[in-house]
């Protein structure tokens, strides 16, 4: 999915309010002109692949969106795949796997993200249980290589099923069949326990790891030393705000840093 060398590097475009969602106001333009201007400067910078999000849809569904949603989701990744040519991945928030997949589909994205797609969890949308039957079921019978990241005690939620997140690694990875997994901390923004980390690489050695929050420019060399990649949107964005533009600078250094790290 990534060209070699690793690490992976991941940018993250959090959507505006898309249709559908309760503060919608952009047009199809303006939705856009937000997704493609973001989108240039992640891969000016230098990462490796993009992440979409409806991260403005807030409050969330805790199973399926909306169908507008769907629709322009689509839409924006197709003409983020074509403007930068880089690996394409899909998050429909808060936990639709199968939308998720027909939007790569539609889209020719490279991957999904899933938050929770073994297991149970408690979380501000309410109880969501794992998917994972149906989403390597429907990803068949689409017959589209299309990688299922999974969170692994995924933020904004406690872990119902399995507490230990080795084990829960384990269940994504061999159970769920997960081509990759993500580590986040507690919420949006802040740093993962790189113990947590270092416990599911061990206990998933032949799974791509990445961290999904909290790494910056100052933290990625040692996020790095024991993950693979990371996906990164907050801190490139001044003040950290995920609702603001990606800022260049921030974005070049974050891409300076990590790669530093690579080479020494």
């Amino acid at each position: 999915m990534f060209s070699p060398p690793r690490p992976f590097l991941v940018g993250m475009i959090h959507l505006p309010p898309l249709p559908g969602s309760p503060r919608h106001q952009l047009s199809l333009a303006g939705l856009t002109d937000h997704a493609l201007r973001d989108a240039r400067r992640l891969h000016e910078a230098g990462f490796g692949a993009l992440l979409i999000e409806n991260f403005g849809d807030v409050p969330f569904h805790g199973d399926r969106i909306e169908s507008a949603t769907i629709a322009a989701m689509g839409i924006l990744a197709a003409e983020i795949r074509s403007a930068t040519k880089l690996p394409v991945g899909i998050n429909a928030l808060r936990n639709d796997a199968i939308s998720a997949l027909g939007i790569a589909a539609a889209a020719e994205a490279a991957f999904i993200r899933v938050n929770v797609h073994t297991g149970v969890a408690a979380t501000d949308q309410g109880i969501l249980q794992g998917r994972a039957d149906e989403t390597l079921r429907y990803r068949r019978r689409l017959n589209r290589d299309i990688a299922i990241f999974a969170d692994v005690h995924v933020k904004h939620a406690t872990p119902i099923s399995q507490p230990d997140i080795a084990l829960a690694a384990e269940e994504t990875a061999y159970r769920g069949l997960a081509d990759g997994l993500i580590v986040t901390g507690t919420t949006t923004g802040r740093a993962a326990d790189l113990d947590a980390v270092s416990r599911v690489k061990q206990a998933v050695p032949d799974r791509p790891v990445l961290v999904g929050s909290g790494a910056t420019a100052d933290n990625v060399a040692r996020i790095l030393a024991v993950a693979d990649g990371v996906i990164v949107g907050s801190s490139l964005k001044p003040g950290g705000r995920p609702d603001e533009p990606i800022d260049p600078q921030l974005a070049r250094a974050f891409i300076q840093a990590a790669t530093e790290r690579g080479n020494a």
